[in-house]
């Protein structure tokens, strides 16, 4: 299967749109499209037709959510700060829900 860099490239272009907003969180976030949830959020959604598939918290009190369109497969990654502000990690297409939850044994994933 090809990928291609369609949401890449839009995901680009909708952050030179919104380079007024963007914003860096930290150090770490340089060179990262960042910028308040909400609008991160907005984006995803309309944009993309992207919803939260998952969340877990992180050690720093940063929340890392899954975001994806289970109808074209396309997903985003997400680390939001306590401090409101968001920033992608990720983006691909071939995502897929898990029919079933792996086993903590490691039998019948």
């Amino acid at each position: 299967m090809m990928f291609g860099f369609g949401k890449i490239t839009s995901l680009a272009v909708a952050a030179a749109l919104a380079a007024p907003f963007l914003i860096a969180a930290d150090a770490g976030a340089q060179g990262r499209v960042c910028a308040k949830r909400d609008k991160l959020v907005v984006e995803l959604t309309k944009s993309h037709g992207e919803t939260r598939q998952s969340v877990g918290l992180q050690r720093n009190n940063g929340v890392i959510e899954t975001f994806a369109n289970t109808d074209t497969g396309m997903w985003t990654i997400i680390v939001s700060l306590p401090t409101g502000v968001s920033c992608l990690v990720a983006a691909g297409e071939a995502f897929e829900k898990e029919a079933k939850q792996a086993s903590l044994t490691g039998k019948g994933a």
